[in-house]
């Protein structure tokens, strides 16, 4: 939940072997937790996908808190993906939008389609500057995504207690590939790919 002209995103991801175990280090460390509830990406592209092949992302994110907290919405773009000093770095540019109903359907009039969609669980915590995001998906691993500028990030991935060669620049498609390689399963990164009787992999809390 970053943004303004010109903002440069730097991040890195990790496999999370035990979310519970992980927001607790993080809580030891004097973590905030500012958010927790469902984001809901969703990606539009013009016809061809000439946003895909220039590695450019146009997308509206929901953000739906956990209980009776007021959604709200962002607008963004992205530029192509760099790999500075180890880390994933793009140029972002976004702002709040009221309504993400409302907001697809000005792209569709602009002559943008929808392309993909990501549905997942998260938890936002603000410690050592930086802010880590705990992330379940519908069917897949369990994933902590740590942004903020270069020290910061160090400070908060030994916070999460996580190894620092398990971090890495991977985009969530190469996470998403090695779950597939490891456990033989297909991951699904949107609620209406799984089975017509699968539930989600969501946390206790989102259940």
């Amino acid at each position: 939940m970053s943004g303004g002209e010109g903002a440069r995103e730097l991040e890195l991801k990790a496999v999370v072997p035990d979310a519970a175990a992980l927001a607790a280090r993080l809580a030891q460390a004097g973590a905030r937790c500012t958010f927790r509830g469902v984001l809901r990406d969703r990606r539009y592209d013009l016809p061809g996908g000439s946003f895909l092949a220039r590695d450019e992302v146009l997308r509206v994110r929901t953000f739906e808190p956990q209980g009776a907290g007021v959604a709200h919405a962002e607008l963004t773009w992205k530029g192509p993906t760099r790999r500075t000093g180890g880390y994933k770095e793009r140029e972002e540019l976004q702002f709040g939008v009221s309504d993400a109903a409302t907001a697809g359907a000005v792209l569709g009039r602009l002559g943008f389609a929808l392309s993909d969609a990501i549905d997942r669980c998260v938890e936002y915590h603000e410690v050592a500057g930086a802010v880590v995001r705990i992330e379940w998906y519908p069917r897949m691993d369990v994933l902590a995504e740590v942004e903020g500028e270069s020290g910061a990030i160090e400070r908060a991935v030994a916070a999460t207690g996580i190894p620092r060669g398990e971090f890495s620049a991977d985009r969530l498609l190469d996470f998403a590939a090695r779950y597939r390689e490891r456990t033989g399963k297909e991951p699904v990164l949107r609620l209406d790919r799984l089975g017509p009787n699968e539930t989600p992999g969501w946390p206790e809390w989102a259940v």
